[in-house]
């Protein structure tokens, strides 16, 4: 394990003179380039302080009372910290401050907030938060445990020791190690920003790393896929089976206009027959609003297609639809065996334009 640095200075503060024409000293314990500052309930003449040495300068009676005091106070937080070491807690400045000071607090690690509140949202899956949002948390989490290893050498980080200092290296960790763009950084930042509210509300911080930090997202250019490439794609069999499946689920998202989480989660009882026709009826995921799709016959077939599959037949679900990852990793492998262009769960053709009824749009596809 790296060792910790540590140093103890004294300064005064010039801005807080007193009444009797004195300023305050004042300790600053520097851990790892982290500070933290607690008066001596000491004071003197500026005039008498010697800046360079951080003491009082000369052999007056006071002079020499001050320095004994500083000298008293440095071995006193060189004695905390070793009883620290030998305890096997993890020393930071805030920490050690108030072991000097005799102020007995809760040792809140940020690491341990945040999977405390994983632990909750994982109780709490398809109740208050959908599954996806969940896994984003967790992942959210682990990157920041990868951070605070490769940046600090340590496991953990107290909630005093979160700066916005540490918030802006992390976005950096984010773009850079991780290779997020800037709107998946931007959406981990702010499931970060919601375990610091959650540390404030508690009182267990007194300041806030994200006051100064102003989130925006940046536009994203969705392409979509013309009728003649849609119906190359139609026509393309794979003779691996991974890439056939999801070209038929994408083909399925395509004539329904379903979201990925949709058509992952659509399942038999979704589907009713009127009008001489089958039916979607199901609550988006994302809008929770009612949703009526009337199924077209490629959207049918593919459903005949799958009924058998094993991974329907467990889950009682209408197509094996894989996870989102693999979903866009398998579909990219297919823009490149096809030569077009990229593709994703997102992208669907122009000509089923949300402008466009469902009956617009069965009479394009004929």
């Amino acid at each position: 394990m790296t060792r910790a640095t540590y140093t103890v200075l004294f300064n005064i503060k010039r801005t807080k003179e007193l009444k009797d024409g004195t300023v305050p000293i004042y300790a600053r314990i520097t851990v790892n380039k982290q500070r933290a500052e607690f008066g001596l309930q000491k004071s003197i003449k500026a005039e008498e302080w010697d800046l360079e040495r951080g003491c009082a300068h000369g052999f007056s009676k006071n002079a020499r009372e001050i320095n004994s005091h500083l000298d008293l106070v440095k071995a006193e937080l060189l004695l905390k910290k070793r009883e620290m070491d030998e305890k096997g807690k993890q020393i930071s400045a805030f920490n050690l401050k108030n072991c000097y000071l005799g102020i007995e607090t809760e040792s809140r690690t940020i690491l341990t907030v945040f999977r405390e509140h994983n632990d909750k949202c994982k109780l709490l899956r398809n109740i208050d938060f959908a599954p996806g949002t969940v896994e984003r948390y967790i992942t959210c989490c682990k990157h920041i445990e990868d951070f605070i290893k490769l940046k600090y050498k340590r496991d953990d980080l107290y909630l005093q020791e979160i700066t916005p200092m540490f918030v802006k290296d992390f976005e950096f960790y984010l773009k850079t190690s991780c290779k997020c763009c800037h709107n998946t950084a931007t959406k981990y930042l702010k499931n970060f920003k919601k375990i610091i509210r959650i540390a404030r509300a508690n009182e267990w911080m007194k300041s806030d790393p994200f006051s100064n930090i102003k989130f925006h997202l940046d536009d994203v250019d969705m392409d979509f896929l013309n009728e003649q490439e849609l119906n190359t794609l139609m026509e393309k069999e794979f003779k691996i089976e991974r890439l056939q499946v999801v070209k038929d689920i994408y083909l399925f998202c395509c004539f329904t206009g379903l979201a990925f989480i949709d058509v992952k989660n659509l399942n038999y009882s979704d589907i009713e027959f009127r009008d001489n026709r089958q039916w979607i009826k199901k609550r988006r995921q994302k809008t929770k609003n009612w949703c009526h799709v009337p199924l077209l016959p490629p959207a049918v077939r593919l459903m005949d297609k799958y009924k058998d599959h094993p991974v329907c037949q467990k889950r009682g679900c209408v197509l094996p639809v894989p996870s989102n990852q693999k979903m866009n990793a398998y579909l990219k492998e297919i823009a490149d065996c096809q030569g077009s262009k990229r593709i994703s769960a997102h992208i669907q053709p122009d000509i089923l334009s949300p402008r466009l009824s469902p009956f617009q749009i069965r009479s394009r596809l004929k």
